[in-house]
């Protein structure tokens, strides 16, 4: 009788490697390759070549092994790249605190039952597995401490029991950790290693059982009365219908006090890092706009973002560029759609966003926007996999291109990541933190010594 159970069982393990093998071979060899560089679709002015839709995505993903003893990334000319924390569970985003201490969301995807469902779902979800994105959430807030040396001499559990943590923000004695499904609020103390007491909820979040982008993110007002809150879309272009995105690809104004909450601009496909321009006062964030229609399209991006504007998604990209995927059209929406400030390249999933304000990096690096860019899938050959540098001139980016800070994250041949930047901030001491989710290492960045 156990054979009898167990031969249909092995039979139909077979049979799934046997489609995976085959599906994923045809989404890895189906799409056409980039005609321009990254660089065509970087800067204020990129190339947005015409649309080419599949059927079947453009598929490419390098493999996530993590960094072997010793290996770190390539620094940039002038700059010094050592480990500050390792052996981390899947690191995203980070917080510096005044006292120095810097907090690492240890974070992954919650369950989303509902999203990629069938088998190009079930296969695509097996290629961004092996990508490092499979591991389950270990819904915790490390604190790591600096011992004086350039690396963590403590390390912590500050919180856990979260689901999926990811943006953090300290307001007086205020810690804001924004949850997949809700803003939570902790009192904080300043040198405490651990908080104890539950959280409150400030403001549930769009979350549910498809919860696409589930990533959410948070910065304070200056006088730290409002948080702005970063919430992605459901889908890639409202495939799942236009219902579920209501309060999505959006960022959020919510009143710290009563919860209440507006959006504040909307038409955002996935904003995630967010960051204040000191010299205007503008929120900036980066944005990573829709997949499959090309290698070259569409470019994500940095933006200031206008209260009240509308940035396109989904019937629009780049201003007025209808994606004619989405029916019915809006033309209405699509004539008021904002243009980004400035493209990053297509499909270089720009996560991490900072202010480089206080660092102690050369000179070159003292005006403007740190941007981690966690790399692509949807691109041959790859994009993203490095952390950019984008100088500001006069409260907007530079006329100059962006600079590259660390690279070396994928394989000469891109089958392999050692790692993955996400997260990037200011240390107290000036030198520039990146959180890398493969390599499970916060990376700090420092001036080469003379």
């Amino acid at each position: 009788m156990p054979e009898a159970i167990e031969r249909p069982t092995f039979a139909r393990d077979r049979a799934r490697i046997a489609v995976t093998v085959l599906l994923t071979a045809a989404l890895s060899s189906c799409g056409s390759m980039a005609t321009l560089p990254v660089s065509a679709g970087t800067g204020p002015t990129p190339q947005l070549p015409p649309p080419h839709p599949s059927l079947i995505p453009i598929v490419k993903v390098a493999r996530a092994v993590g960094w072997s003893d010793g290996a770190t990334p390539q620094a940039a000319t002038g700059l010094h790249v050592t480990a500050f924390a390792g052996q981390l569970d899947h690191p995203r985003w980070l917080c510096v605190l005044p006292n120095g201490d810097v907090l690492v969301a240890e974070t992954n995807a919650p369950p989303k039952p509902d999203d990629r469902k069938g088998i190009r779902g079930w296969v695509m979800g097996k290629l961004m597995a092996s990508a490092g994105a499979g591991v389950p959430s270990a819904n915790r807030i490390t604190l790591l401490r600096d011992g004086g040396d350039g690396s963590a001499l403590t390390r912590s559990t500050f919180i856990d029991g979260l689901n999926s943590p990811f943006g953090m923000a300290l307001v007086g004695n205020d810690l804001y950790v924004a949850d997949s499904d809700a803003v939570l609020r902790f009192p904080y103390l300043s040198g405490a290693t651990r908080i104890a007491a539950p959280g409150t909820k400030v403001v549930d979040l769009p979350a549910g059982r498809i919860n696409h982008h589930w990533t959410k993110n948070l910065i304070a007002s200056a006088d730290g009365s409002k948080l702005y809150v970063t919430i992605g879309s459901n889908s890639n272009v409202a495939e799942n219908g236009i219902e579920v995105e209501q309060g999505r690809a959006a960022i959020w104004e919510v009143d710290v006090q009563t919860g209440r909450h507006r959006i504040f601009a909307s038409g955002l496909r996935n904003p995630n890092g967010l960051a204040w321009e000191p010299s205007t006062h503008a929120l900036w964030t980066v944005v990573n706009e829709r997949d499959e229609i090309g290698s070259d399209l569409v470019p994500d991006y940095l933006t200031s973002v206008r209260d009240g504007a509308f940035y396109g998604w989904p019937y629009s990209y780049y201003g007025n560029h209808v994606d004619g995927r989405v029916v019915p059209p809006r033309a209405d929406l699509v004539a008021s759609a904002v243009a980004p400030d400035y493209a990053l390249g297509p499909h270089t999933a720009s996560l991490g966003l900072a202010w480089s304000g206080g660092t102690t990096l050369p000179p070159a690096y003292a005006h403007g926007m740190f941007v981690g860019q966690h790399g692509s899938w949807n691109r041959k050959p790859l994009s993203g996999y490095k952390v950019l540098f984008v100088p500001f001139d006069d409260g907007k980016p530079a006329a100059d291109g962006p600079i590259d800070v660390l690279t070396g994250f994928v394989s000469a041949d891109e089958e392999t990541a050692y790692g993955r930047p996400v997260g990037v901030a200011i240390a107290k001491d000036g030198a520039l933190l990146v959180a890398d989710d493969v390599g499970n290492t916060i990376w700090r960045v420092t001036a080469q010594q003379r």
